[in-house]
């Protein structure tokens, strides 16, 4: 786990001070990861909860499903929770799950002062080492992953994408025959 935060730290700062450069020059967000194996199986996955429940994604099917991975020490990541807050109570009758994957290493008790002090009132779960390999190794943060209702992932992002965007990008799973952009 020690590996993969530093690597996560690492290509955290490269990433921010890139997408820094990238809005100033452009004054606009960033532009995602494209990934091109997609749609894919995702996988599986078991984590506790900040109350140390398990949560499984099996308890989620039938569901669309952001996976965030995240952590409170990370700008980027910190700055998509309103939005993430947002979209959760906006989309949540229509079957939209929000849950946030947290890679701090200072444990559950860091978090859940974080979540308490910021409001974030979807599903936060602490990840670990065998969660984030089998999203295909996570190695920046945020790392986003939009899971269709069948368990496939349809969209996936590294970085900080605006609310409205990312919006466009769920409802293009969530309501495909209504999806606009």
């Amino acid at each position: 786990m020690i590996s993969i935060i530093k690597n996560i730290v690492r290509t955290s700062f490269v990433l921010a001070a890139f997408f820094a450069l990238i809005n100033l020059s452009h004054a606009q967000a960033p532009t995602p990861v494209a990934v091109s194996s997609l749609p894919k199986v995702a996988p599986s996955w078991s984590l506790k909860d900040l109350e140390g429940n398990l949560v499984s994604s099996d308890q989620f099917k039938g569901k669309v499903v952001v996976i965030d991975f995240w952590a409170t020490w990370c700008g980027p990541c910190r700055q998509e929770i309103p939005g993430y807050v947002e979209l959760q109570k906006k989309y949540a009758a229509d079957g939209l799950v929000i849950i946030g994957v947290s890679l701090d290493q200072a444990g559950a008790s860091v978090v859940k002062d974080f979540v308490n002090k910021y409001l974030v009132s979807y599903k936060i779960v602490m990840g670990d080492d065998k969660t984030a390999e089998a999203f295909g190794g996570i190695d920046a943060i945020p790392s986003t992953f939009i899971i269709d209702r069948d368990g496939l992932i349809r969209d996936q992002k590294v970085g900080s994408v605006r609310t409205a965007d990312f919006e466009k990008r769920i409802l293009k799973v969530l309501m495909p025959g209504k999806a606009q952009g």
